[in-house]
């Protein structure tokens, strides 16, 4: 972090949609700076900005966000984590390396409803008799399930079979249907922007730097601490 107490921001994926909605939101936060953005389409590798920021936020692809977050740790900077279907084994274990201390930070979803539909339906999965779970995005989604489906169903009783729907004209959206004797009950969050992320994010960068825990997965970890 700056002297100043600043956080000087740098976005690994700046021009793609959820880098440039990062970078807006980053540039509106108050105690925030965009020092950094890197992206082959700006001609600016990641490598080029680590020197200038103190937390990168990754929006990137599954294949290059390990490399991404472990470059960060390798170099002392704090990395919160957007992308999802990478190794979360290995940038565990490269946060646990980090000799300066830097700390990673994953959400499958970094929206505060998804985040509030995760723990309703683990609460409610206690006592309903089975579940499914139906995830929805866009077309140019590359993992199937999602990471936030994944997530519900890892913390969820019993076995939760997903469904994925990748269709254009979609941003983000999940169901969790549980069936009881003679009941059902439907839990259900639409991100309709990318927007709904963006406060999420923002909250993960302030608090990366003080996580105890090298390595942290899942929003609920910020926002209920004892979760």
């Amino acid at each position: 972090m700056a002297g100043d107490g600043v956080i000087r921001v740098g976005v690994a994926g700046a021009a793609g949609r959820m880098g440039l909605s990062v970078c807006a939101a980053v540039e509106a936060a108050d105690g925030l700076v965009l020092a950094g953005q890197a992206d082959p389409a700006l001609g600016a590798t990641l490598e080029q900005i680590l020197g200038d920021v103190d937390v990168v936020v990754d929006f990137t692809r599954p294949d290059t966000a390990q490399a991404n977050a472990e470059a960060c740790l390798a170099a002392g900077v704090h990395v919160v984590i957007g992308t999802s279907g990478f190794d979360q084994d290995a940038v565990a274990a490269a946060a646990a390396a980090s000799k300066d201390g830097a700390r990673a930070f994953f959400a499958p979803n970094f929206a505060i409803g998804a985040v509030l539909m995760m723990r309703f339906a683990a609460e409610a999965s206690q006592h309903m008799k089975k579940a499914e779970i139906i995830e929805l995005h866009h077309d140019q989604k590359l993992d199937a399930p999602s990471g936030t489906a994944a997530r519900t169903a890892s913390m969820m009783a019993g076995d939760v079979p997903i469904h994925s729907v990748r269709l254009p004209g979609l941003v983000a959206h999940q169901e969790v249907i549980l069936g009881g004797l003679g009941e059902t009950l439907t839990i259900r969050h639409d991100s309709l922007s990318r927007e709904s992320f963006m406060p999420g994010v923002v909250l993960a960068v302030r608090r990366v730097a003080d996580q105890s825990e090298p390595f942290v997965v899942g929003l609920e970890h910020v926002l209920f601490p004892s979760a």
